[in-house]
């Protein structure tokens, strides 16, 4: 590891996956798709093609499962399912069939027809405007290239091998490499592709190393043993940087540990402000693994389970019997408050057993969230059956997405009522008093707060898709995603109006969504009203709870008003800019304005509050 002389550092800019400072060498992983050449084949070499492709093919198949068996003891069950994505890949009866119809029909090599194949399928992910699903190409793409790999011979290298502590470098990193490395060898992560719902992204984040993705030509700019440095914070890399760098990034480094360390010591305080408003900081996650992990960090609860993992990468669809092991698994390590389990949030064109909408033209606005449970009521019954059967277990509430009217969430409700006439004829015993909530994510449930809160216990703001809505911006498009603006005076009006009706309603109103780990946008949301909960990432519970004990809520209430009267975005941020260092002026000089989200930096960029 060499310091570079040189006074000039070279910098590339990235997407922060996983927050914290890495320094130390490059490994670079080659993950260089192999060249695949057509060439034409004769009769008589047919069977023989089509002999390589299933030997390979089986081949692959071992070797995951043998990662796999490798993998467990270390890894929650729950981080297995990406290998078991890639082995259900490989057993996919239409892949296997097409490949084969291709040989025998074109009469060329086994590789190229794989190629082929794998082609066609990639087409159906072009129009999923969700981007935790379209990212899931990577699956199909990474497990054919496993066969394409073994039918030409090409030896894979692995993270296992790991003998040093490193930084991996690579254009990617698929599923098999992060679950196979040794965490204790691996620094942090940089790649060319990826984004937050990458599974680097996810499991960097769940490893909690360092991470950044999307830098595009990385693996262009450095060499095996090269010295840089994993900006986790700033969503940037350092390429062999000179001794004052250096110098500085170890005390960055030294002042993060430290920030993290001194965060957690009040992991377990209240989140109330100086002068006494108190808000619960509950946890999002993913799968019921994540638990733990999120009272580990001081979550007073689960705002929101995104229940959609027990579907993605399965053969077959999840039983009643395991929503209810799941559910329960939460029911119970949640001892003093409650989870929110929020039901099926996937469109129809994420499933492959489902043909009815898979040539939908724009899937965000189609057949989803409880549109998809009204139509497969068969599929919204054993989850629900599952969530009942667990509240004996412990607090659970349970929640609808995507509703746009009081047709749909009637419907829902009744549902669940013969779910419950069900199980109490059977003798199964639930909470028969368990709280139903819906999702406010769509403009036109803004807009009738009212006449929802008669069907519904409680209300959760999902700001993602609020905001997404609002604005009419699809926010995982590159050309428009730069409109993706919280702060836009509508999407602040939205919130007001939503929050007012709620509490005009008599009903509870929480936010979930990326806005909720953003301490400027916790300050405007807490002054607009009353406001149960927020839901965030476990990571960021620590940062906005020490926000909260350190503002008051009248500063939340006077700026809240301020902004909501200015009519620009560019208007709102430079009054942001103003007074958040009246508002917060303890701290204000252990944070640093970065080029993210809320706050502006010295060059007028805009940006958000983070530690450095």
């Amino acid at each position: 590891m060499v310091i570079s002389e040189k006074k000039s550092n070279s910098i590339l800019k990235g997407i922060s996956a996983s927050p914290g400072i890495a320094i130390g060498s490059v490994y670079i992983l080659d993950r260089a798709k192999p060249c695949i050449l057509r060439h034409g084949i004769t009769d008589s070499h047919i069977e023989n093609e089509i002999s390589r492709f299933k030997q390979a093919l089986e081949k692959s198949k071992l070797q995951l499962n043998e990662v796999r068996e490798k993998a467990k003891k270390g890894l929650g069950a729950n981080h297995l399912y990406i290998l078991d994505a890639h082995i259900m890949i490989l057993k996919d009866a239409a892949l296997i069939e097409n490949t084969i119809h291709i040989i025998r029909g074109k009469k060329v090599n086994a590789e190229w027809a794989l190629k082929e194949s794998m082609e066609g399928f990639l087409k159906k992910f072009e129009e999923i405007t969700d981007e935790y699903i379209s990212s899931r190409k990577k699956d199909i793409e990474e497990a054919v290239y496993r066969v394409l790999r073994n039918m030409i011979g090409y030896h894979q290298e692995s993270l296992a091998d790991l003998e040093e502590p490193v930084i991996i470098v690579a254009h990617d990193l698929t599923p098999s490499d992060t679950i196979q490395m040794k965490r204790e060898k691996v620094l942090g992560f940089a790649t060319d592709a990826g984004g937050k719902t990458s599974h680097t992204g996810i499991m960097a984040s769940a490893f909690e190393i360092p991470a950044v993705v999307g830098l595009k030509n990385i693996t262009e700019k450095v060499k095996n043993g090269d010295l840089i440095i994993v900006d986790g914070i700033d969503g940037s890399v350092l390429l062999n940087p000179h001794e004052d760098s250096f110098q500085l990034f170890l005390k960055k480094q030294q002042r993060f540990k430290f920030y993290e360390k001194e965060l957690l010591k009040a992991k377990d305080l209240p989140a109330i402000t100086k002068d006494g408003q108190r808000v619960k900081l509950m946890s999002n996650i993913e799968y019921s693994d994540e638990v733990n992990l999120a009272v580990g960090y001081g979550a007073e609860g689960i705002g929101l389970y995104r229940t959609e993992y027990l579907y993605i990468n399965k053969e077959v669809l999840p039983t009643e019997e395991e929503h209810f092991l799941d559910y329960k698994k939460v029911a119970t390590c949640i001892k003093d408050s409650y989870s929110i389990i929020r039901t099926l949030d996937l469109g129809g064109d994420k499933f492959v057993f489902d043909q009815k909408s898979d040539n939908e033209n724009n899937p965000a606005l189609g057949l989803r969230g409880i549109r998809l449970c009204m139509d497969r009521v068969d599929i919204f019954k054993a989850q629900l059956k599952g969530i009942l059967r667990a509240s004996k277990y412990g607090k659970l509430k349970l929640m609808y997405p995507m509703i746009s009217g009081i047709d749909e969430l009637r419907e829902a409700n009744q549902i669940l009522k013969d779910v419950k006439d069900e199980l109490r004829f059977k003798g199964i015993p639930f909470d028969p008093d368990i709280e139903v909530g819906a999702m406010i994510e769509t403009p036109s449930a803004s807009l009738i707060i009212d006449l929802l809160s008669n069907e519904v216990e409680f209300f959760s703001i999902g700001t993602n898709d609020l905001i997404q809505y609002t604005l009419a911006i699809d926010r995982i498009n590159e050309q428009v995603a730069y409109l993706y603006q919280p702060l836009h005076p509508a999407v602040l009006r939205t919130l007001k109006n939503i929050i007012s009706s709620a509490e005009k309603s008599g009903k509870p109103v929480s936010i979930c969504g990326m806005m909720g780990s953003d301490p400027i946008h916790t300050l405007i949301i807490l002054g607009m009203g009353h406001i149960e909960s927020i839901s965030m990432d476990p990571h960021s519970i620590p940062k906005i709870k020490k926000f909260i004990r350190r503002i008051k809520y009248e500063d939340a209430v006077r700026v809240a008003d301020e902004v909501l009267k200015l009519g620009s975005i560019k208007e709102i941020k430079e009054y942001l800019n103003k007074e958040m260092p009246r508002i917060y002026p303890e701290d204000i000089k252990g944070y640093k304005l970065s080029d993210n989200s809320t706050f502006t930096n010295k060059k007028g960029e805009v940006s958000r509050l983070q530690y450095i």
